[in-house]
């Protein structure tokens, strides 16, 4: 029998305050009526059911501080999902991750084989972890994405206008974002740049596969050596200027130096000799991130060290 949750068990009026002025009412209404499906938030608005200062608006209505936006009961299908548990080792070792934090931002040191949000068959990620952690946190919001598969930098806005200040400077490109990428052979010297446009398909089974393609989007990368290891593998400097999904992952492959342990893009042989020195992961990992502090105006530069295992794996193959 399917029983039904009360969302919201009469009408309410919500006041927008500066910190929520901004954004489209849609996105207001999906983090507002957590789990209520898109498409129920679209037909309420769509049939007048929301109204904003008592009139009908459309979904994409940017909200304005004082707005007063009425929302309806809403209610819908319980789903029989088990709650997060803040027991869960990799929940709990979020809070140990923290490399910053302020009344405005939270930077952690994301571990790899954590997704960043929900969805695609995940019950939670890093977002959803961080808000069952702290439930008094008024607003918790990812500021950019990083692959489950890679560890490293995270920025987490705790207030809107932060979220704003920091999405304008990601739009700019005056964020300047590092990786550390173990890759497959001798990088060579003078390829300190990929320009190669990436075209994103999305198979049946909801699994992103990238390529390049001139039918894609204009991509760039810049590199640099770190380290050098034999004819066997090198240790890059990653940074992209564009920010595609998968980008640094197909453009290291394109550039025929693939990254170890890559399980959509790798390279078998390298993978099974880097898997006898212990890696059993993706070696990237986003290591640095410089940035205008959204409240201060002051620059940051944090750092978010590599984890035992990319150390190990480091060091023993100084010693091949």
């Amino acid at each position: 029998m399917t029983t039904e949750k009360i969302i919201s068990a009469s009408v309410q009026f919500l006041d927008i305050s500066e910190d929520e002025a901004g954004q489209r009412l849609d996105n207001f209404l999906l983090a507002k009526l957590k789990g209520v499906p898109k498409s129920l938030i679209y037909r309420i608005v769509r049939k007048g059911e929301v109204r904003v200062n008592k009139g009908r608006v459309k979904p994409e209505y940017k909200l304005q501080a004082q707005d007063v936006v009425r929302v309806p009961p809403v209610r819908v299908a319980e789903k029989n999902e088990a709650p997060i548990s803040t027991k869960l080792n990799k929940v709990t070792e979020l809070e140990q991750q923290i490399l910053y934090e302020d009344e405005v931002l939270l930077v952690i040191n994301k571990p790899s084989g954590i997704a960043v949000h929900g969805g695609s068959g995940l019950n939670f990620g890093v977002i959803e972890a961080l808000r069952a952690l702290r439930p008094q946190a008024r607003f918790l919001e990812l500021v950019h994405r990083i692959d489950r598969d890679t560890s490293g930098i995270l920025l987490i806005a705790k207030k809107r206008s932060a979220l704003r200040h920091l999405h304008e400077q990601l739009r700019e490109k005056t964020v300047q974002k590092d990786y550390l990428a173990l890759v497959r052979g001798q990088w060579q010297s003078h390829v300190k740049a990929i320009k190669a446009p990436l075209l994103k398909n999305e198979l049946a089974s909801g699994e992103r596969i990238v390529k390049v393609s001139e039918a894609g989007k204009p991509s760039e990368t810049r590199f640099q050596i770190e380290e050098r290891y034999g004819q066997e593998a090198t240790l890059v400097k990653a940074s992209p200027v564009t920010g595609r999904t998968h980008q640094i992952r197909v453009h290291t492959q394109y550039a025929g130096h693939p990254i170890a342990c890559d399980d959509k893009y790798g390279e078998a042989e390298f993978d099974a000799k880097m898997q006898t020195l212990g890696l059993n992961r993706l070696f990237l990992h986003a290591y640095s991130i410089r940035f205008t502090h959204p409240k201060t105006g002051e620059e940051m530069v944090i750092t978010a060290p590599l984890d035992k295992t990319l150390k190990g794996v480091l060091a023993k193959l100084r010693q091949n």
